[in-house]
């Protein structure tokens, strides 16, 4: 065994790390292994076709690992475990050794074992051969072992050289070998995922396989047919070993093996079949938030009671209850969310009302005394994984949410969990793209008034992004538009921060509908939500309260709640000797925000860094001069106060470079720069001056979005 209690690096996007990580050595071939989670229970996912890594678990591997220990590994011939040559070494025998050897490695006793595809048939063997260590089996569009016919499939023999390659001819070990494996990849995904709307789980399986040796597949093959010497155990008469419940889960319409296969499994092991009219072979990938309720369902029922206490409360007695999910992308939701619930208590003083957040949120919501619900401690960092996204003032905000999705799987999950353990008459959604998402895709979880908010409608390719971001945004969109007609229910009220005329002009793709008509459509729109906007007096009170001198000139440089912003950063304190050079009395205070350690950076002299600062937007008003990001919410704190600011978009940030910079240039706020010409100190530090001198030129802002926010909220609970 090798490696047995490090835990490995996180992937790209990856919810949760191993706790531990591993490798265990068979027969010379080494195995590689996961653990996940501490919960008195375990779970064991196993691989399936040496195609995949165990990383196509990924949508239920987070939760489950919540409430359960969960064990995973790479099948011999995928991922971070061994390749070895041969049919022989691909047989159902020893994937079926490989589990037991991984369960002995991990210090697993007993387990239930949750197999896709060809992993449903070695769960098989295991429970039959080792029925003391397997407390269920839950097998998902299960696909090996069985003879069910699949005319559509055998007309084209896997082992014969075939004069076509069109269709399921393509599954043939000489195409693969002779140079048609990744034609065979992309016609096979488009096959497991050929529901509307799967762009990203056909991406993923495409990258995970992207290094998966034709021979690999051919020896894989071969030995689960039991041909070139492989052994083969017919799977019917193990079906009849099996001692343990069984569940089965297959898609109506799996176009990689037939539902008839599913009947079979579990007419043979006399299980609980379950199919899901209209879904294909990938369940776990394109029906997430039903896998994750299923398989954590069965494994209560098939494991040892454990003590728990709830308490209820009678309806007629319960205190009305709200949950508010703020986006944490962006201190701006928060600000907003706040001045919301400030003038809904105002309207509804009977109203509890809880937070479900993350950091840096968090942290403004403690210092306001509001309540964040401790199920909060258990989500995925979002800003994080933006973190990690980013390049040197570089942020693509489309493809970075779209490689989002896992996290976004397992922090619905959290939320899920938590209106199901606690009743809550409304929830508001800033922003909580999972949340609504998820809810339309399963309608029937939705039990609470459901409100959900955004200040920007139409995802949008950049330029440079050519067809295929095009492409997928349009996607995207096409998805929400056919959510929003077929469930006009799940949302009670869809509010748009801001007015018709703040949405950006065109469509959301090719024949699809006009954003500006559609969205005035479908949503209530409350005007700008606004922070500080004081007059001369209280400007002066303002100032004096913060601590500026009245001689000096304070511009505020600030990038908001993520460490994407350090590059912009630098790029001022370049320009700041030169600004001051041009305006003496000129001095600066750079926010770092919660991501960026204040010590990373090497003032000169006029200038004053500091980390997070709760009160930015008394500062955003009182400055006579602010440099950000592109963020809607700093650039319309800045707007509302007539602030002057010079705002420098992130690269490759579609909401920033097109819906932000449309309803700026509508209200005439800000001067907008871009990030090649920041990089000129002189330039810089010119634009900075002259923008300070021509003063603020935007028209008002309206101050009252959070009372008609509040109204529109308070009817639903």
């Amino acid at each position: 065994m090798r490696g047995s209690g490090e835990a490995a690096p996180a992937d790209r996007g990856q919810a949760r790390r191993p706790d531990r990580a591993g490798a265990v050595e068979r027969d010379g071939v080494a195995i590689a292994w996961q653990v996940h989670g501490d919960g008195p229970d375990t779970v064991l996912l196993l691989p399936t076709w040496s195609i995949l890594t165990s990383r196509f678990w990924k949508a239920q591997l987070p939760y489950l690992a919540s409430h359960h220990r969960v064990v995973t590994f790479d099948g011999r011939g995928s991922g971070r475990s061994d390749r070895p040559v041969g049919a022989a070494a691909y047989s159902d025998e020893e994937f079926a050794a490989d589990t037991v050897a991984v369960m002995d490695a991990t210090g697993t006793a007993s387990a239930v074992l949750v197999g896709l595809s060809c992993g449903a048939t070695w769960a098989v063997h295991v429970a039959a051969g080792h029925p003391d260590r397997v407390r269920g089996v839950f097998a998902i569009a299960p696909s090996c072992g069985l003879r069910v016919s699949q005319p559509e499939r055998e007309q084209y023999p896997w082992d014969a050289r075939l004069d076509t390659h069109r269709g399921w001819a393509r599954y043939n070990r000489w195409y693969w070998l002779e140079g048609g494996l990744e034609d065979f990849r992309r016609f096979f995904f488009d096959q497991m995922f050929h529901e509307p709307h799967s762009t990203k789980q056909r991406d993923d399986a495409l990258d995970w396989s992207a290094d998966v040796p034709a021979q690999v597949l051919v020896d894989s093959t071969a030995g689960r047919l039991g041909l070139e010497g492989a052994r083969a155990t017919p799977l019917e008469p193990l079906c009849a070993q099996v001692r343990c419940p069984v569940t089965v889960l297959h898609g109506g319409d799996d176009r990689v093996r037939s539902a008839r296969v599913g009947a079979r499994l579990a007419e043979l092991t006399g299980g609980r079949l379950v199919v899901v009219e209209g879904s294909g072979h990938g369940l776990p990938a394109r029906e997430p938030v039903l896998v994750n309720q299923m398989v954590h369902e069965f494994v209560q029922q098939v494991s040892p009671p454990h003590p728990s206490v709830r308490a209820l409360v009678r309806a007629p007695r319960r205190q009305r209850r709200v949950l508010y999910l703020s986006s944490p992308i962006g201190l701006g939701h928060a600000a907003r969310d706040l001045a919301i619930v400030t003038a809904l208590r105002r309207a509804r003083p009977d109203l509890a009302i809880d937070w479900l957040a993350q950091e840096p949120v968090t942290r403004l919501l403690a210092a306001a005394g509001e309540r964040v619900h401790p199920a909060s401690t258990r989500l995925a960092s979002e800003v994080a994984h933006i973190d990690r996204e980013a390049g040197v003032h570089d942020l693509h905000a489309f493809s970075a949410i779209r490689r989002m999705d896992e996290i976004l799987v397992h922090n619905y999950m959290v939320f899920d969990d938590l209106v199901r353990e606690q009743h809550y008459d409304l929830v508001v959604g800033d922003e909580a793209w999972d949340v609504d998402h998820f809810l339309h895709e399963n309608p029937e979880r939705k039990h609470f008034a459901f409100a959900w908010m955004t200040d920007f409608v139409g995802w949008l390719p950049m330029p440079d992004g050519g067809p295929e971001e095009a492409r997928l945004t349009a996607d995207y969109n096409e998805e929400m538009l056919e959510h929003r007609a077929r469930y006009p229910g799940v949302r009670d009220r869809s509010i748009f921060v801001g007015n018709p005329d703040d949405i950006v002009p065109g469509r959301f793709g090719p024949d699809l509908p006009d954003i500006r008509e559609w969205t005035e459509r479908n949503f209530d729109f409350i005007g700008y939500v606004a922070g500080v906007a004081p007059d001369g007096p209280a400007r002066a009170a303002l100032r004096h309260s913060l601590g500026y001198r009245p001689e000096h000139r304070m511009c505020v440089v600030t990038v908001g709640g993520s460490g994407v912003g350090e590059a912009l950063l630098c790029r001022v304190l370049d320009a700041v000797p030169a600004a001051r050079k041009l305006m003496p009395q000129l001095r600066f205070l750079v926010v770092c925000g919660p991501r960026i350690d204040p010590a990373s950076l090497r003032p000169p002299a006029g200038v004053q860094v500091r980390g997070y600062v709760p009160g930015l937007a008394q500062h955003l008003a009182a400055c006579d001069l602010a440099v950000v990001q592109g963020g809607l919410g700093t650039c319309m704190e800045l707007a509302t106060a007539g602030t002057p600011f010079v705002y420098i978009p992130l690269r490759h940030h579609f909401e920033q470079a097109f819906h932000v910079r449309h309803r700026l240039e509508r209200y005439g706020a800000g001067q907008h720069l871009g990030y090649e010409q920041a990089c000129d100190p002189d330039l810089l530090a010119d634009v900075m001056v002259r923008t300070l001198a021509a003063g603020s030129t935007s028209r008002p802002v309206e101050t009252d979005g959070a009372a008609r926010a509040a109204r529109l909220l308070s009817c639903l609970c």
